[in-house]
C-alpha cells in the first residue's frame, strides 16, 4: 500500500525554516514533483502560495517578500525560507537573502565516481574518498552554494569552495540535542566583468534517508525561536 503525501513544516537550529513533502512512492518523475509542489502550495500559513521563477531560475512566491529555495530528490521535496525582507531585491544575490538548499539520497554511491568533477584538488584532500556520507554532504553543499549564488555558469571546482564540512544533524530540535556542526564555504558572484567572493555557512540534516544541506550567509535574515 503506497504512502500518502506527508507535509511537515519545521524550524532548524540555524534559524531557517524548512517545509518538506514526502511519500506517494508509486508516483515518480515530473508527476511526483508537480504533485508535491501542489501540496506545498496548499499548505501556506495565510493562503495558497503560487510559485514563480526569476530569470536566473531562483524560485519565489508571488506576493511574498521572503526568500525561498527549493530542492527535490527521489520522493522528498524541501523548501527553505528566510524571514520577509521587503527592503531587498530577491531577484539578485545579497548577503541579507543568500540561501540555497539541496538534498540527495545518502546511499547514492554514484557521487563517489564523480567527486573529481565537482571538488578542487584541495577539496579532494578535505573530503575522505572512502566516505560516501562525506561525499554526499560535499555534493549537496556545492549544489546549495550554487543556488545561493544566483549566478549562472559558476565552476563548481573553482568558484564554489568548501573550507570545512558540516556534520549531518540527526537530532534536530530534540531536547538537549548537541549544537550542530556548521561547515564553512564561499561562493563567487559575478556582475558583468566584476566578481566578488562571499563567505557562507553550511548546515546539514538527515530526512527520509536523504542528506539535506542548507547554504546561507552569516548576514542573512533568520527566524528567532521555534514557531
Amino acid at each position: 500500500m503506497e504512502t500518502e503525501f506527508i507535509y511537515w513544516p519545521h524550524p532548524t537550529p540555524v534559524g531557517i525554516r524548512v517545509e518538506e513533502v514526502s511519500g506517494m512512492e508509486t508516483k515518480s518523475g515530473r508527476i511526483w514533483i508537480e504533485m508535491a509542489r501542489q501540496i506545498y502550495a496548499e499548505n501556506g500559513r495565510d493562503s495558497y502560495r503560487d510559485i514563480g521563477h526569476f530569470p536566473n531560475g531562483a524560485p519565489f512566491i508571488f506576493g511574498s517578500a521572503a526568500r525561498i529555495s527549493m530542492t527535490h530528490a527521489d520522493h522528498l521535496l524541501a523548501v527553505a525560507t528566510l524571514p520577509k525582507t521587503p527592503e531587498a531585491d530577491l531577484s539578485a544575490f545579497a548577503p541579507r537573502t543568500a540561501l540555497g538548499i539541496d538534498a540527495e539520497r545518502l546511499d547514492r554511491a554514484q557521487v563517489l565516481k564523480i567527486r573529481e568533477r565537482f571538488l578542487s584538488p584541495e577539496e579532494l584532500e578535505l573530503v575522505d574518498a572512502e566516505s560516501l556520507e562525506k561525499n554526499i554532504i560535499a555534493w549537496t553543499a556545492k549544489e546549495a552554494l550554487y543556488k545561493a549564488a544566483m549566478t549562472d555558469g559558476l565552476d563548481f571546482r573553482t568558484e564554489i569552495t568548501l573550507h570545512s564540512l558540516p556534520a549531518i544533524d540527526r537530532k534536530m530540535n530534540l531536547p538537549d540535542a548537541p549544537a550542530p556542526v556548521i561547515g564553512k564555504g564561499s561562493l563567487t558572484v559575478r556582475a558583468g566583468e566584476e566578481s566578488e567572493v562571499y563567505d557562507m555557512e553550511l548546515y546539514s540534516y538527515e530526512s527520509e534517508g536523504h542528506c539535506v544541506t542548507i547554504a546561507y550567509s552569516p548576514k542573512c535574515a533568520k527566524f528567532s525561536g521555534k514557531k
